[in-house]
């Protein structure tokens, strides 16, 4: 067989070719439709086996998925959960990254609490007190403990 042929059906396995891919490694999918900032972030992340695809953990960067997988994984302090919707073919910007995935997750509403947590908060002094002297700061930081 020649090498054109050869190179006919590696392009059947998703590897290139004049069509769109059927299949595309997780990690280069999840930094296409960016997740990640970068490829190897996302795959320290599945290395890790922090992701699941339909309800499987995964734990192999190089595992295939396809339009119709269920991904679910975490970022930043929220679990993500999406549905691969096309499998993208470069890493364009985000209005174009967005269209590759359909948010299965519901939004989560903010929370002022969140924002500023009661240990952060500041001692409260007494309008025109003033600036606590040293001995008082002491006082203070014996009271927190």
């Amino acid at each position: 067989m020649s090498s054109a042929s050869r190179n006919g059906s590696a392009g059947d396995k998703g590897g290139g070719g004049n069509g769109t891919a059927a299949t595309l490694r997780i990690d280069k999918w999840l930094w296409h439709a960016r997740f990640f900032k970068s490829r190897s972030l996302a795959n320290a992340m599945v290395a890790a086996g922090r992701l699941r695809v339909n309800s499987q953990p995964i734990s192999k960067p190089h595992h295939q998925v396809r339009p119709g997988d269920v991904l679910t994984f975490p970022q930043a302090r929220r679990i993500r959960v999406v549905e691969v919707a096309v499998i993208g073919t470069r890493r364009g910007p985000a209005a174009e990254a967005q269209t590759l995935y359909a948010d299965l997750a519901p939004l989560e509403p903010r929370r002022k609490d969140d924002a500023a947590p009661e240990k952060a908060r500041p001692a409260e002094r007494e309008r025109g007190a003033g600036r606590p002297t040293k001995k008082e700061r002491r006082e203070t930081d014996r009271l927190r403990g």
